[in-house]
């Protein structure tokens, strides 16, 4: 049974553990920047999506003046909680320039065009905006539609982190109830679920992955039920292995002699007891489902643009790796390897604790 001085010895080995400690840190700091991506972004348009083409591929420092000419078009009010959930159009279109003029009731400015080309245009004052000129620095530089390289990785971050806790909670699901069952009543239940695990098995899971993504089409919330539906096996058998131990413990006994119903013992009686090694497995599951997502969108069946998927910004920037703007590319690949990174700290030093807490229970 977990008693309180193991949850406390576990907890202790835990933050002890450095490795486990950063990745914390990184995982809590990554779901600070999904919760307030917009709010944090330079560009706060929905799914970062400011295109400016004259700008297009620029290095990391870019540095440009904006002229901010008002938008025809009306746009609605949002709320904070809006705003957070879904970003702003822009009440602004932005035309990068290298210099300008007032001369009377009108603005002269040169146009940017390219490295060494401008052209002369003129706009009455009264369709700019209070603030007419702003100087923009684009941090990571900007892809090939001239779009802000560094908010759109902070925006990408909720799709990561939602593809993972989505495709976790699916396969947690799934896969704690059909190992419990199998673990528990054995028999011919148990050899139904294990021939069902083994045929899932032997598939390959990037295969399979575009088997369910073909069928349910491609899209945002496609990926999460596809990866999701992949990834329960790992749990299921695990979940299997440690029912069969608990099922036959002295305490799981006295509970059947009690008359208790099946659902009460395995719900309240094994599944708190076993749910150790299933944090660990979903940790590491996490970490998987980010690199799965990452290559659906690689291959371009998983998330469509205009939304920012990290694989899909590396599979629309992969040429500029040997060219002369290799962060294009590099960027979302150093964040793909660093929120996995995290995960896999943490769910090494969640299975550390657990050996420990087990060495001292001996």
């Amino acid at each position: 049974m977990v008693t309180q001085s193991n949850k406390h010895r576990f907890y202790r080995q835990l933050t002890r553990n450095k490795g486990a400690l950063l990745g914390m840190i990184l995982i809590m700091l990554s779901s600070l920047l999904a919760i307030f991506a917009y709010l944090l972004s330079a560009d706060t348009t929905p799914n970062a999506n400011r295109m400016i083409p004259e700008i297009g591929s620029k290095k990391p420092g870019f540095v440009v003046q904006l002229l901010r000419v008002k938008n025809e078009r009306m746009i609605p009010h949002k709320t904070l909680f809006a705003v957070m959930l879904g970003g702003k159009d822009d009440q602004f279109d932005y035309v990068p320039i290298t210099s300008y003029s007032k001369k009377g009731s009108v603005l002269q400015f040169q146009k940017y065009i390219d490295d060494g080309i401008t052209e002369l245009h003129e706009i009455p004052l009264n369709k700019l905006a209070k603030v007419p000129v702003i100087k923009f620095r684009y941090i990571l530089g900007t892809d090939k539609f001239g779009r802000d390289i560094a908010s759109r990785l902070i925006v990408g971050v909720r799709v990561s982190l939602g593809v993972g806790f989505i495709a976790v909670l699916i396969s947690l699901t799934s896969g704690i109830m059909l190992g419990a069952i199998a673990g528990y009543f054995r028999g011919w239940v148990d050899e139904l679920i294990k021939w069902l695990m083994n045929v899932i098995w032997s598939i390959p899971t990037l295969l399979l992955v575009f088997a369910i993504t073909l069928a349910l089409g491609k899209g945002f919330w496609q990926v999460f039920i596809a990866v999701g539906l992949t990834m329960w096996v790992n749990v299921a058998r695990l979940v299997r292995g440690q029912v069969l131990v608990v099922r036959e413990l002295e305490y799981i006994e006295a509970t059947r002699a009690l008359g208790y119903a099946h659902v009460r013992i395995i719900v309240k009686h094994i599944l708190p007891n076993i749910l150790g090694p299933v944090m660990v497995i979903a940790a590491s599951n996490f970490a998987a489902a980010i690199v799965i997502e990452a290559g659906l969108s690689f291959l371009g069946v998983g998330v469509q643009p205009p939304q920012p998927s990290w694989g899909l910004m590396i599979k629309e920037n992969y040429n500029f790796i040997i060219t002369h703007n290799p962060m294009l590319a590099l960027a979302p690949g150093i964040a793909i390897m660093l929120l996995v990174l995290a995960f896999n700290l943490l769910g090494n030093g969640l299975r550390d604790a657990m050996s420990v807490r087990g060495r001292d229970n001996n």
